[in-house]
């Protein structure tokens, strides 16, 4: 799921640079801008998500640690 967050950052990236708007302050351009920071924030939180190592609830051991 990251990696299509990555993706869809990308696409919104280069739709914000190839799109031609009739205004400076374009806000269709400024909407791709602000979707690319929110791809790549999800993208990263579920990178994290995806690598963290939840010790003993994915392990399948049965042995409860008391660390």
């Amino acid at each position: 799921m990251a990696v299509l967050c990555y993706v869809a950052a990308f696409a919104c990236a280069l739709g914000a640079f190839l799109y031609q708007g009739t205004q400076s302050g374009d806000p269709v351009r400024a909407s791709l801008m602000a979707a690319v920071v929110f791809f790549v924030g999800c993208g990263v939180v579920l990178h994290i998500i995806g690598t963290a190592r939840l010790k003993g609830v994915l392990s399948g051991s049965g042995a409860i640690d008391n660390d």
